[in-house]
């Protein structure tokens, strides 16, 4: 399978609390929530449709808590189908149950553990939100795929999906595209370590 990260930024590069005011507050979090006000119909059929492409989904253990609490109320969502049926695998060392069913907890080895699930037969291994993991399998070179979801918006604090001291990554764009929301929607797919070059230098 395809490792596939799907994550909300804004335009500062926060990807944290897309959702909610207390979506997440950690670190003293308060401004969540900054995501919702530009959602639209045309995002939200995108959403579906990559889901339409998902044989199994990653979680951290913060969204797989939030999305285990929530998604199995919204069974005419429609996207509830593909998030409460599909194969799910949340990475914990906390974990020792995980009721939304069918899950997986990966507790041990994370890396090790994703690696074994991509060679399984399939089309794409998504993950949603999930930032920390995100950031530590885009390090280990097993990210394919990110889709960023970038809205017309300044947070100004809040944890970052790039932060400072980031472990380098190439990318190559592969689409990008807006909605009359305002959200620009680019998909990269990974080539390793970045290029660097001088401006001007001769060939």
């Amino acid at each position: 399978m395809k490792l596939v990260v799907q994550q909300f930024l804004s335009l500062d590069g926060v990807c944290q609390g897309p959702g909610s005011p207390d979506e997440d507050t950690s670190d003293g979090f308060t401004r969540g929530g900054w995501f919702v006000p530009h959602l639209d119909a045309a995002f939200e059929q995108q959403a579906v449709d990559w889901l339409g492409r998902a044989d199994a989904l990653l979680f951290g253990r913060r969204t797989y808590e939030s999305f285990a609490r929530d998604w199995p109320e919204m069974t005419e969502h429609p996207c509830a189908q593909y998030l409460n049926g599909l194969p799910k695998y949340v990475a914990s060392r906390s974990l020792t149950r995980a009721g939304w069913n069918p899950t997986t907890i990966l507790a041990d080895a994370v890396p090790a553990q994703v690696a074994e699930v991509k060679r399984r037969p399939g089309r794409e291994l998504q993950i949603h939100g999930s930032g920390r993991l995100a950031q530590s399998l885009l390090a280990a070179g097993l990210v394919d795929e990110l889709r960023l979801v970038i809205a017309p918006v300044v947070v100004g604090t809040g944890r970052r999906l790039f932060p400072d001291g980031g472990a380098p990554a190439g990318l190559r764009l592969l689409s990008s595209t807006t909605t009359p929301g305002g959200l620009a929607i680019h998909t990269y797919a990974s080539t390793g370590r970045p290029e660097y070059g001088t401006y001007g230098a001769e060939a």
